[in-house]
């Protein structure tokens, strides 16, 4: 049986963490920076955790068995 490739354009877009938990960039933080908050330009800097069916979906896409609890 042949190996399971996992889909380059989401090893780019997410990471899994040592424990297991599924990375993702927040939106909304490229252009147009200049009208929003401080406090907002400061969190979208910060990844976020992925939860539910996209985050099941996503992790097979990379090939990932280990779910996080």
């Amino acid at each position: 049986m042949p190996k399971q490739k996992s889909r380059n354009s989401i090893t780019k877009r997410f990471r899994v963490t040592k424990n297991g938990k599924l990375m993702r960039r927040r939106s909304f933080s490229s252009h147009l920076r200049e009208k929003k908050s401080k406090n907002k330009k400061r969190a979208q800097k910060r990844p976020v955790e992925m939860k539910g069916y996209m985050a099941k979906k996503i992790r097979t896409f990379l090939g990932v068995k280990y779910t996080a609890k």
